[in-house]
């Protein structure tokens, strides 16, 4: 079945965002006396939305205990470093507005769907992707399971009105090959993203792209 419509993880797929992301969670460790993330290092903390995000990087520093009072305040001071940097160093990877103005152009259906906090997720587009559209942006909501659950994806699919099948789902992580596996989709690594070829392929994708313009050829 061809494709007709492209599901996009967020951060390492269409935006190069890890400088501001390692920027944000060193200046909260670094108040506590902790020792930072280089930019490598902090690829490997992020996916899983910001809660796992601040258990994973504490337990690194030896902070395994944190409680979810702890952890949402820590969120809290996240969210307001990260508010005042995201703008510095983020951008879309090379070849992604070009891409999406070639499917807009074919009317393929676009949507993006990350366990980056919504508020985050629409300004990062708005203002990063100004001149690109999609159909649907969904970033992580409260109360709404987070990827790998495929229930957003699904729910994307339906308001989409394209059959899950018909929908390739492109992102860097293990958590987005398992999404789009688990939704039925197609599942396709992008390799400028934050994680390994090796990771994609183990956890279900279909086929990789090493640039944005492949993926046209998939469609």
């Amino acid at each position: 079945m061809s494709m007709k419509a492209v599901i996009f993880d967020l951060d390492g797929t269409l935006l190069d965002t890890i400088e501001d992301i390692a920027g944000a969670t060193n200046r909260i460790l670094e108040a506590r006396g902790l020792a930072p993330f280089g930019v490598e290092e902090t690829k490997l903390l992020v996916g899983d939305g910001i809660d796992e995000m601040v258990r994973r990087t504490f337990a690194l520093r030896g902070i395994d205990t944190l409680s979810d009072a702890e952890v949402d305040v820590i969120i809290q001071e996240y969210r307001r470093e990260y508010q005042a940097c995201w703008r510095s160093h983020s951008r879309p990877y090379t070849g992604v507005p070009e891409l999406l103005g070639e499917l807009a152009r074919r009317g393929t259906k676009t949507a993006v769907l990350s366990n980056k906090s919504h508020v985050f997720t629409t300004a990062m587009i708005a203002e990063l992707l100004a001149g690109s559209r999609f159909d649907l942006v969904r970033g992580a909501i409260p109360g709404v399971p987070l990827k790998p659950d495929p229930a957003s994806a699904l729910a994307i699919a339906t308001e989409l009105g394209v059959p899950s099948e018909a929908c390739l789902f492109l992102g860097d992580t293990n958590i987005d090959m398992k999404t789009a596996t688990a939704a039925g989709m197609f599942a396709v690594g992008a390799l400028w993203g934050f994680r390994s070829a090796d990771e994609l392929r183990e956890s279900g994708a279909a086929a990789l792209v090493s640039s944005p313009r492949e993926l046209l050829g998939l469609l």
